[in-house]
């Protein structure tokens, strides 16, 4: 029988209320500060990852939990709007909808995050009828959720069992712990491991080296690695070869969740049938060009806009 989805995506969904830019420094004692803009859009690292993999044409699920609050209905009429299924998208009575607020000045982005229902998420919000019936299985903010990132070893066990495929992307740990040996289960059932430079390091513990040689070292404990590198593009390592991209110029508005942007067109391209490398310019180019507007998924490209700007910027995927 056919796989009902092509990706089932796990993790955090809430709000995102995006103000800046912050000319001067945040201030208290009550002061009221003018910034140019101010948005509301769905958020969490999941959430926009499963965004922008729907947006490229995959038949995308979504598991988690948000509250019975007005957040959280929002955050159920975004995804489903944007063509996700939200069956598994569970309703907390007793718990409030996370809700992120982001600051942003200049190239940088202060995040405050009221965590709400994400410590309460775990593996049982997860069917495993959504585990079994997909292609691939993406988790993220690993660290947001310590109840779901005790239970991930057994859900990417089933999804494995069964003939699927898992990605993860920790995202950052507000602890500053990084905990590699409570990590290490997980990472060794992960197929695909997606960080940005900074957690790359933190998890291979390698700071001070090159963002290369963290990513050689965690495709010693995940077989595919692909790092997202900002300004300079993103890099991929397999345990033997070292692949690169610069990327594709675009003038950026917001960079709010460029990064799961990337990861929607990584995962979208491979499960494509695409070649690492050209999979590597396709997610560079979606996270790129999520950046043209305020917040993670208003501009979030079609496959064919993506490979659109590919060709005009003289890489053309065959």
């Amino acid at each position: 029988m056919p796989p009902t989805f092509d990706l089932l995506v796990i993790g955090d969904a809430n709000p995102d209320v995006i103000v800046g830019p912050l000319a001067t420094p945040l201030a208290f004692g009550q002061r009221e500060q003018l910034i140019d803009s101010g948005a509301l859009t769905p958020g969490g690292s999941a959430a926009i990852t499963a965004c922008g993999a729907a947006r490229l044409g995959l038949r995308v699920a979504f598991a988690g939990r948000v509250g019975d609050d007005g957040a959280g209905h929002y955050m159920r009429d975004q995804l489903a709007a944007r063509g996700v299924d939200i069956s598994g998208l569970h309703l907390d009575p007793s718990l409030p909808t996370p809700l992120t607020v982001i600051v942003t000045r200049g190239e940088d982005r202060a995040i405050l995050t009221a965590p709400g229902t994400l410590a309460a998420t775990s593996g049982r919000d997860v069917p495993e009828h959504l585990l079994t019936s997909a292609r691939h299985v993406h988790a993220a903010s690993y660290f947001l959720m310590p109840g779901l990132a005790a239970d991930l070893p057994g859900l990417f066990d089933t999804a494995h069992a069964a003939g699927v495929t898992t990605s993860l992307d920790t995202n950052d740990d507000p602890s500053g712990r990084w905990d590699r040996a409570a990590s290490a289960p997980v990472l060794a059932r992960t197929d695909i491991l997606l960080p940005n430079a900074a957690e790359a390091h933190r998890l291979a513990g390698t700071d001070g080296t090159s963002v290369a040689a963290a990513a050689e070292l965690l495709a010693h404990q995940v077989p595919l690695v692909a790092v997202k590198n900002g300004a300079d593009g993103a890099l991929c390592h397999d345990g033997r070869t070292l692949l690169t991209t610069a990327g594709i110029r675009v003038t950026p508005q917001d960079a709010v969740g460029a990064g799961d942007s990337f990861n929607a067109g990584f995962l979208a391209g491979r499960l494509a049938g695409r070649p690492i490398a050209e999979a590597l310019d396709l997610a560079a180019a979606c996270g790129a060009l999520s950046t043209r507007a305020a917040g993670g998924t208003t501009a979030q490209p079609t496959w064919e806009e993506a490979l659109t700007h590919l060709t005009v910027n003289g890489d053309s995927p065959s």
